[in-house]
């Protein structure tokens, strides 16, 4: 093969990677994921969660961004979020995005998939997330938080859409103690079936001719009724929001607390 071949066939192949034509697509993370208005994460912080935001976006093909504010003027927190967005999406050239955002003022935390990430993490999975973060949230652990969020979001993200990320089938505990229980009832059939029959009960000892039963008593003393109070449950506000669109006609998955 010629030179001029050689190098015409190189260029094709660079022009297939770099443009995505035939199919081939290169992600490539945003460089900020972090957005601290409200100035809650340390440096440390905010460069250790850029580390893992960048990590699982380029995993998932989807970025995962948090935002931040003390602002008790905004607009509520779901506009708020979907205005952030719609700016964003532009300057980056990019659709596909897991977004928590939080207003440190009113108390609000609001997460939300973009994208592809609104079917991967639709509205149940949304509600999920924020069952495992909610409580770090309460107690002031927001750079904990963020990081649950990526994690978790992620590994829900693997799972089918339409599926419970959190069913019982899917533990590795539960799946190894069926495997534990089936392997012991396998052995110890085996074991049953390896010896004699026992053909030894319990009517074997018993002399049935010189045995019987001389008075039976059934009495009824009384009966006792205990009452007691269920207190109610006071940790974190309710939910609000769900999907919707933003301003821009972006649409979202989503779902919000009051912490």
């Amino acid at each position: 093969m010629s030179t001029f071949k050689v190098k015409t066939l190189l260029a094709m192949c660079l022009m297939l990677l770099f443009t995505g034509i035939g199919g081939i697509t290169v992600f490539a993370a945003t460089d900020q994921h972090i957005y601290d208005e409200a100035n809650l994460l340390s440096e440390s912080e905010i460069a250790e969660l850029e580390a893992v935001a960048t990590e699982y976006s380029q995993k998932q093909n989807a970025d995962f961004l948090f935002l931040t504010t003390t602002d008790e003027q905004s607009p509520d927190i779901v506009t708020y979020m979907g205005d952030f967005f719609d700016e964003w999406a532009v300057q980056n050239n990019q659709e596909n995005a897991v977004l928590l955002t939080m207003n440190i003022a009113t108390r609000d935390v609001y997460l939300a998939g973009f994208g592809t990430a609104e079917t991967t993490l639709d509205n149940e999975r949304v509600d999920l997330v924020l069952d495992r973060i909610i409580t770090e949230m309460q107690n002031g652990d927001y750079a904990d938080a963020f990081q649950e969020t990526v994690i978790t979001s992620s590994r829900y993200m693997e799972f089918r859409p339409g599926v419970n990320p959190e069913n019982i089938f899917f533990k590795n505990w539960f799946q190894l103690g069926i495997a534990l229980l089936l392997g012991g009832m396998v052995v110890s059939f085996m074991l049953y079936n390896s010896g004699g029959r026992v053909t030894t009960t319990a009517s074997t000892y018993v002399d049935s001719d010189h045995t019987r039963v001389t008075g039976t008593r059934d009495q009824f003393r009384n009966k006792t009724v205990s009452r007691r109070k269920v207190p109610k449950s006071n940790s974190g506000g309710g939910g609000f929001g769900g999907g919707g669109s933003t301003g821009g006609g972006r649409s979202f998955s989503g779902g919000g607390r009051n912490f």
